[in-house]
């Protein structure tokens, strides 16, 4: 099932080009279940095989996700925000958890946006509270495309590398989610240990 998807996919962004990539990953950054995985990495392989441009790939790929967090930042910022503060209380979310996420984002907002654009499940959901917050919008596109563009770059050049081999998609899938993981800890372990040096 999965390497007809795949297949499904390699036609999908054959046929569209970087507008079809640019499309698909859009829709990854809202709350649309398209895999990053699955539109990134086969790109990558048509870059090997010389049908597309892998620089423009990852342009494209990290564009996408950049408007797609935009609009998640907007819709959170414009009508989530306004709704929660009038009727959060009917949802358990009451000003004072609003305030300490204020605060929480006020001082952790890049370092939450730069990893949460690496991690599986979050990466759609954290411009949300970005928004809800009122985050700084030329931080908050800063550090979503610095995220996006890494976590592109990872995949369009795992795809690239592969060359034609689907099943290597199957079986090193996993490898790549737990590697991005470990970097995600290690720069969140840098992160703390900084700001515990900058408070002492």
């Amino acid at each position: 099932m999965l390497y007809d998807f795949i297949n499904w996919i390699l036609v999908t962004v054959e046929t569209w080009g970087y507008w079809g990539i640019f499309f698909a990953m859009t829709l990854e950054s809202t709350v649309f279940p398209v895999p990053s995985e699955l539109v990134v990495i086969p790109a990558g392989m048509l870059a090997y095989q010389g049908k597309l441009n892998l620089s423009l790939v990852i342009l494209a790929s990290t564009a996408g996700s950049l408007l797609g967090a935009t609009l998640n930042y907007v819709f959170a910022m414009w009508v989530g925000r306004p709704f929660l503060e009038k009727y959060g209380k009917y949802f358990f979310v009451r000003p004072a958890l609003l305030h300490k996420t204020d605060i929480f984002f006020t001082k952790h907002g890049a370092i939450s946006t730069f990893t949460g654009r690496l991690i599986p499940g979050i990466r759609h959901l954290i411009s949300l509270p970005a928004g809800l917050v009122r985050m700084n919008f030329a931080s908050f596109a800063f550090y979503t495309t610095v995220g996006a563009g890494l976590w592109s770059i990872v995949l369009a050049l795992f795809g690239y590398f592969i060359g034609g081999s689907q099943s290597v998609i199957e079986e090193n899938k996993t490898l790549i989610v737990l590697a991005t993981l470990g970097f995600v800890a290690l720069v969140l372990v840098g992160y703390y240990l900084w700001q515990k040096r900058q408070s002492t």
